[in-house]
């Protein structure tokens, strides 16, 4: 009997890990050791100057600000130019549903649906199907880049990065002799963080892990409401704090046609839910709305936090609305392009986490200034905890580094081959040791690549705001 065209014929695990093995012809292991630009790289300001095309751009000078405060501020907000770096040399053929953006800290503690903590992904804008690997070396280098600004030795960035491959090929390897649902099913709670982290779990490890499975409880759109929020006449509105956050009456003095515009990105975004979700919505009313600035990377995107209210004013629900645009990694990658980037971005976060967002959906509108833009939406805020790599020592990182290693392969094992990719690495440490190698070259080109926006600050080429 012929299967469903919902399904495909499975592979045997042989073949499957012969092909893994048959990957290392094309991409050795070793020859991910090193990295060096390809002959006509374009320049790093050109790259970051085309997004800026896109963007608000009375928010591009903020965006040049935050990337101009450190090596790593750069490295969060330059994932295109290390797309065009990667997407310009041979692959090993071994895709998955890459996260895109995967630095050290798009990885932290969340809520789950069911209210217990997990640690997994959290920043899927770039998120794109590609060859493994490229996850691998962007977060292999992030510890790099992390390491040099704490001060440690080559050795001491280096051990973070074996740490960090090294655990990605162990926990892939575990994943490849799983069961298809047991890895579907798999997740990194507070109980596999101790698990995972376990044979170098000293008394301050265990307190500072402690103070932070803690913080993220107290980090609810209760508190985040409390903070953006306070009472007037009319009752709770978003508080002005400009350029940062801007309440839309400030923005537009009235203009109604924008607001419809605005209301149009909320109602397709209600449609994208399921039925039960878009109940829940509907239990809720429209009371205010502001322009955020957010993160690095993404400062200049259209951003809005969307204020609803259900039974009176302690009974929120805050929204984040943000404008999705093509991923930094389509032009280097095959197959066709989505139809709706917000669409592109729920549907990989869906593939790579457990666990996401029960109000998670996308939309497509006309926009706030007219012309057609996508836009997905999420709570604001809900158990959220977030690393802090600059008071860490070299053991505390190595140990994050494991987490976060460990935390990609299961990302990557829901949606690629795990038996191929396990193949492939081998149970040697060959493609950690080359990982090593790798990140300290890449961070010493992300360092020549910020002082080159530094340097295009400096001849009034573009224009920065709040850098040093």
């Amino acid at each position: 009997m012929a299967l469903p065209n919902a399904f495909s014929a499975s592979v045997p695990p042989a073949e499957r890990a012969s092909r893994g093995r048959r990957a290392r012809g094309r991409v050795p292991r070793s020859a991910h050791a090193s990295f060096t630009p390809a002959p006509g790289r374009p320049n790093p300001v050109d790259v970051l100057e085309r997004q800026s095309a896109t963007r608000l751009p009375e928010l591009v000078p903020v965006r040049y600000g935050r990337m101009l405060e450190s090596p790593f501020r750069f490295y969060r907000g330059a994932a295109a130019i290390m797309a065009a770096d990667l997407g310009q040399f041979p692959d090993t053929g071994l895709t998955v549903q890459l996260c895109g953006d995967a630095h050290l800290l798009n990885f932290r503690l969340l809520a789950s649906p069911e209210r217990h903590l997990v640690f997994d992904i959290n920043d899927f804008d770039e998120t794109h199907t590609g060859p493994f690997e490229w996850d691998v070396k962007r977060l292999a280098a992030s510890f790099a880049i992390s390491g040099r600004a704490n001060g440690f030795t080559v050795a001491e960035q280096s051990g973070a990065v074996r740490a960090c491959v090294a655990a990605y090929r162990r926990r892939m390897r575990e994943f490849a002799g799983m069961r298809t649902l047991d890895i579907w099913y798999a997740q990194d709670d507070t109980d596999r963080m101790r698990e995972l982290m376990s044979s170098s779990m000293d008394a301050e490890v265990r307190r500072r892990t402690a103070e932070a499975t803690e913080r993220a409880r107290t980090r609810t759109h209760l508190q985040a409401y409390a903070k953006l929020t306070r009472p007037t006449a009319e009752g709770r509105r978003i508080m002005a704090d400009p350029p940062l956050l801007t309440p839309l009456g400030e923005l537009l003095d009235g203009a109604s046609a924008e607001e419809r515009g605005l209301r149009a990105v909320l109602d397709g975004y209600a449609r994208s839910l399921a039925s039960d979700r878009r109940h829940l919505l509907s239990r809720y009313r429209l009371v205010d709305v502001a322009r955020k600035v957010v993160g690095v990377g993404s400062v200049g995107t259209r951003c809005w936090i969307v204020l609803l209210l259900g039974r009176d004013d302690d009974d929120p629900l805050l929204l984040q609305a943000k404008e999705a645009q093509e991923s930094v990694l389509a032009p280097f990658t095959d197959g066709e392009e989505p139809d709706n980037q917000g669409r592109r971005v729920v549907e990989g976060q869906r593939l790579i986490q457990t666990t996401s967002d029960i109000l998670l959906g996308w939309t497509h509108a006309a926009g706030l200034d007219g012309r057609p833009r996508d836009f997905y939406v999420r709570q604001l805020r809900d158990w959220k905890g977030i690393a802090r790599p600059d008071t860490m020592d070299p053991g505390m990182l190595a140990l994050f580094a494991q987490l976060c290693g460990a935390s990609l392969a299961r990302a990557h094992a829901r949606s690629g081959d795990p038996v191929a990719i396990t193949a492939y690495l081998g149970r040697a440490d060959r493609f950690d040791r080359a990982l090593a190698a790798f990140a300290q070259d890449y961070a010493d080109r992300n360092e020549r690549d910020f002082a080159a926006l530094g340097e295009a600050v400096r001849t009034g080429r573009v224009r920065a705001e709040g850098c040093p």
